[in-house]
């Protein structure tokens, strides 16, 4: 925990406590914008940076609890799901760090890094001080080269902020979900946010490498390695030299390779096949898999100080029905690239969407993109309906119950009770704009009956 304030800035820490007002000149020695909050979620204090970051005076928010400014929500962000630092902080007493969208006074959001920090006042008394970094990308959009990934939901955010801590490091990584989640997209997103982002990215399809290929492909092999060998190959292995090496479906590596790999990882030397000179490459390894690696490991069918040597870090990244409230963004950015390469442009109606928001995915992301594609093709206009979407025979998968079956509810008259709407705000994972929708009301409406409780 730090002593923040010293002796220089005890006037102004006075001033904070005092009057609750008036700008810590010691937050003012941050050039990022930055807030004082207090154990209840009351802003205490803002300093310069903030405000005109956000052009508001300090009697705007000063008093205001945070997360009514900046999620405009009525509860703290952790009980929507979020990783909180203001729960984090004045639990451990520990710094805390987490990536969150917010919202400006006009309703934009914002991709922020929030660095939460302890500062303990005159009395004691614990507050949360809380630098704000406004990133680059200020929708839910993030660009990986001719990819993006897309979300705003806590889990996404989760992931989002680990790939993004783990990039930092030169450590192996292990990437960890079900099928069509997106792990060659998160590999490419941790090469663009590692200090390598400048080198190689080489994606190796490890199902695709039967075992008399696996070190020809990796290793490469000089001229005469073998009949027919006319002249010197590149293993991928080298290729990747001051880059990223992402081998995709690692599970399925036969267990005879798995050693050889093993020895070409600890070291980063190797021999082409046929070769006599040793070469060395600075290879940094992103590995992924729908399996269960550790599974493997106690079946022995995946050896255990491999395994360790891949997983440095490991990174799980959630299924699409956990982020549900992502699935219109990444239905629009779908429907765009579909309408490039198709000539033509689409949009979700209001149900259709709905619908979408409703259903388990069990092929994840890459099942929304063909069910979109069909959707797309069968619509007869621009806007694709309901029905287009084919989801009204779908079963319950081993994913979950298939509410898709079921149809969107119905307008209602009034206020439903607080069971129903906390129902429908777990449905679709917090996302208010969904829950109008669904109800048949505006946002300002659900955003209202909330502060009511």
């Amino acid at each position: 925990m730090s002593d923040f304030w010293g002796r220089r800035g005890m006037d102004a820490m006075t001033d904070v406590e005092t009057k609750g007002l008036r700008i810590s000149s010691v937050l003012d020695m941050h050039e990022n914008p930055m807030v004082l909050i207090d154990e209840h979620y009351r802003i205490v204090a803002a300093n310069r940076a903030y405000r005109e970051a956000y052009g508001v005076l300090a009697a705007d928010i000063i008093g205001h609890h945070c997360h009514e400014i900046s999620h405009h929500s009525p509860v703290p962000c952790h009980m929507r799901g979020e990783d909180c630092p203001h729960q984090a902080v004045f639990s451990t007493g520990q710094a805390h760090e987490v990536r969150h969208v917010h919202f400006d006074p006009s309703n934009r959001a914002e991709h922020v890094r929030i660095r939460g920090h302890a500062i303990m006042g005159l009395a004691g008394q614990r507050y949360l001080g809380e630098e704000i970094i406004r990133l680059a990308d200020q929708d839910e959009v993030i660009t990986c080269g001719e990819m993006q990934m897309v979300g705003r939901s806590p889990a996404f955010l989760r992931c989002l902020h680990h790939i993004e801590m783990a990039a930092r490091t030169d450590a192996s990584i292990l990437l960890h979900g079900e099928s069509g989640v997106g792990k060659e997209l998160a590999a490419s997103a941790i090469h663009r946010f590692s200090a390598r982002q400048k080198g190689p990215f080489i994606t190796v399809d490890c199902t695709s490498l039967p075992d008399t290929l696996f070190e020809n492909e990796m290793l490469g092999h000089e001229r005469g390695a073998f009949t027919g060998c006319l002249g010197r190959k590149r293993g991928l292995f080298e290729m990747a030299d001051g880059g990223t090496l992402f081998l995709d479906e690692i599970g399925e590596l036969p267990l005879a390779m798995q050693a050889k790999f093993l020895r070409v990882l600890e070291s980063g030397s190797f021999r082409r096949l046929g070769g006599a000179e040793t070469l060395h490459a600075d290879v940094r390894v992103v590995t992924a898999t729908n399996r269960d690696l550790r599974e493997m490991v106690a079946a022995r069918s995946f050896r255990e100080d491999l395994y360790y040597r891949l997983a440095a870090i490991s990174i799980p990244l959630p299924p699409l029905r956990e982020r549900r409230e992502d699935i219109p963004g990444i239905a629009r950015v779908l429907l765009q690239r579909i309408g490039v390469s198709w000539g033509g442009r689409w949009e979700l109606s209001r149900e259709a969407e709905i619908r979408l928001c409703a259903y388990d995915f069990p092929g994840n992301v890459r099942e929304l993109r063909n069910i979109l594609q069909k959707a797309a093709a069968l619509a007869a206009g621009p806007v694709i309906l309901v029905e287009d979407l084919g989801l009204e025979d779908v079963r319950p998968t081993a994913a979950g119950p298939a509410v898709a079956a079921q149809r969107p509810p119905s307008p209602v008259r009034g206020r439903p009770g607080p069971e129903a709407l906390s129902a429908l705000l777990q449905r679709f994972a917090g996302n208010r704009r969904l829950v109008a929708d669904a109800l048949g009301v505006s946002e300002r409406t659900v955003y209202r009956w909330l502060r009511r409780g």
